[in-house]
């Protein structure tokens, strides 16, 4: 019977390092790795909608795979999953055997945002596809409707495919239908892996069992999470919502300055300057990279955003 290692803690979804003419600066990540291995981060979610994987090209993408397997292979502790696509299924079988043999922890698949599967069970058949081509490694699923405009219940996905893929681990649910996610957490006895990916609302997944949690704002901010868990697990509800209540500030500057984008403004903010997002995200103005500064200032965090 295939092995499902769970995540427990917090897995980031890293941003792709770019450099000021916008190629991957692939030295980067080795350092990348180490800054979020010494922060108590368990894993790395590559190539997904915060690490701009859909603006990258398919070298782009098995190159950055290749450079953070290697840092997990020479010793590392963080695990790393693999976002192989996508749009094209054969395209994904080859993203999902070279990241088998090039050493990342496991992959996964974002539904197909184009021609859009109908149900839960032409879903399920399209991860099969895939997920088939790796046997030996664990696919997660990556359930992100806001993004892909493929919305259903993620209880019907996973009876579909549970039955049919030996080696499915689990789900990176972003979407907050805490009703569906509760049902999917206590599958079959609990046997999949759960990962929750809204990080202003990680307190209410735990609360309903949730023990790992994918995010953006892990990157940076990944003390300020830690202690939240401690705390929740510690009997200390109070706290643990005082805490997720500053994540919610942190969010919130998010959306104040732009979206996505903002996040790179927070890793150079740390030290770790990731360059810029790819077009047509919009990326800050100098003047509101400095109001951002301003704002961050004044939240008082900074014990909580440690610098590089």
């Amino acid at each position: 019977m295939f092995k499902i290692q769970k995540y427990e803690g917090l897995v980031a979804a890293p941003f792709t390092p770019m450099d000021k003419a916008g190629n991957i600066n692939y030295d980067l990540i080795r350092p990348y790795y180490e800054f979020l291995e010494k922060r108590g981060v368990r894993g790395a979610f590559i190539n997904g909608t915060t690490g701009e994987g859909a603006s990258l090209t398919q070298i782009e993408k098995r190159l950055q795979a290749e450079k953070w397997a290697e840092c997990y292979k020479s010793g590392g502790k963080v695990r790393i999953i693999n976002l192989v696509g996508g749009t094209s299924y054969r395209e994904c079988i080859e993203n999902a055997v070279f990241s088998y043999e090039t050493g990342v922890s496991a992959i996964a698949i974002v539904a197909p945002y184009y021609f859009k599967p109908a149900d839960a069970g032409q879903l399920a058949d399209f991860c099969i596809r895939i997920g088939e081509s790796v046997p030996e490694i664990p696919v997660y699923f990556y359930h992100i409707p806001a993004l892909t405009n493929v919305s259903m219940p993620m209880i019907s996905f996973l009876e579909n495919i549970s039955a049919n893929l030996r080696n499915f681990a689990g789900i990176k649910y972003t979407h907050e239908d805490f009703t569906d996610f509760q049902h999917c957490l206590n599958y079959n006895n609990r046997s999949f892996d759960l990962l929750w990916g809204s990080d202003a609302s990680l307190f209410s997944a735990l609360s309903l069992g949730c023990r790992g949690a994918v995010g953006s704002t892990y990157n940076y901010a990944a003390p300020l999470y830690l202690d939240l868990i401690k705390a929740f697990d510690n009997g200390n509800p109070d706290e643990a919502q005082r805490l997720q209540l500053l994540s919610v500030k942190i969010v919130s500057l998010l959306e104040k300055y732009g979206g996505i984008a903002t996040g790179k403004a927070f890793m150079k903010y740390v030290g770790l300057d990731c360059g810029e997002f790819r077009s047509p995200v919009k990326n800050m103005s100098d003047y509101m990279y400095s109001e951002f500064i301003k704002d961050v200032r004044a939240m008082n965090m900074d014990n909580y955003l440690p610098k590089f």
